[in-house]
């Protein structure tokens, strides 16, 4: 698959919740589109609509009208065992509060989507450690979620959310519950998964300072996109690309301790 080519196309999304005078209008026609090995951020103040879009890309939720298509397949079209072969497999989810099982060790809960969707886990043990190395949580990978560090629990996620080699990681405010350093720490991961990997990422984030990894973002207002940043590969720094996010942010209105 080309770099360059369409992973996810979003087209002319609506969601409306309730109905008569407790009609809530959450998306009122979005569309957009995610090339593969991009690295997309999602922003916009609280009940903007970003979280709905976010679950219905994941099919928490259904849309009101419009398609979402992961290449060029409708997932409004999915049933049963393609159903949960997309959410299990060709997605990877980052929850911002982890989401681990207590009772299990990193190296179990990262494990376990392959159990749960009857893959071979041994399979994929190399895998694994490779992935482990690289977020460098190998030393707490026999450890229970309780010994670990906040940012060791959000990379024990991430090494979850990778393990099946999904088409596309979602990442829901992935450092909304971590310390500066760990979010560093976090996100440099990401963006080194991403040019390296080509992995693709859709992000969901109120962090400017997050969202400067990425190469492109949306913004959403009231349910539409209202503006969109794209970085300047090899010529802008991410401190300017910061800067242009935090100018973004005060036009929504109210600055960034409003941006959620």
């Amino acid at each position: 698959m080309s770099i360059y080519s369409k992973i996810l196309e979003v087209q002319d999304l609506k969601k409306v919740y309730g109905r008569d005078e407790n009609k809530t209008i959450a998306l009122k026609g979005i569309t957009f589109d995610v090339l593969s090995g991009e690295f997309l951020g999602i922003m916009g103040a609280s009940g903007s609509g970003k979280t709905t879009l976010l679950n219905c890309i994941t099919t928490i939720i259904k849309p009101t009208s419009g398609k979402i298509l992961l290449n060029g397949e409708n997932l409004s079209s999915f049933r049963g065992k393609k159903l949960a072969d997309y959410r299990g497999n060709r997605i990877g989810y980052l929850f911002q509060d982890f989401e681990l099982l207590d009772n299990l060790t990193g190296r179990e809960n990262i494990l376990l989507p392959l159990s749960i969707h009857g893959m071979n886990v041994e399979e994929s043990v190399d895998k694994l450690f490779a992935i482990a190395k690289y977020l460098e949580i190998e030393e707490v990978l026999n450890k229970f979620p309780a010994q670990m560090s906040g940012g060791q629990k959000q990379r024990i996620a991430a090494a979850r959310a990778l393990i099946s080699n999904p088409d596309m990681i979602l990442a829901d405010e992935p450092t909304g519950a971590l310390d500066t350093k760990s979010a560093k720490i976090l996100m440099d991961k990401l963006k080194g998964l991403n040019q390296d990997e080509k992995t693709t990422i859709l992000m969901v984030t109120h962090d400017p300072n997050a969202a400067s990894y990425c190469s492109r973002i949306l913004f959403i207002q009231d349910g539409v996109i209202f503006h969109e940043l794209r970085k300047q590969i090899n010529e802008e720094t991410q401190q300017s690309f910061y800067d242009r996010i935090l100018t973004v942010m005060a036009q929504l209105g109210g600055g960034s301790a409003n941006v959620l």
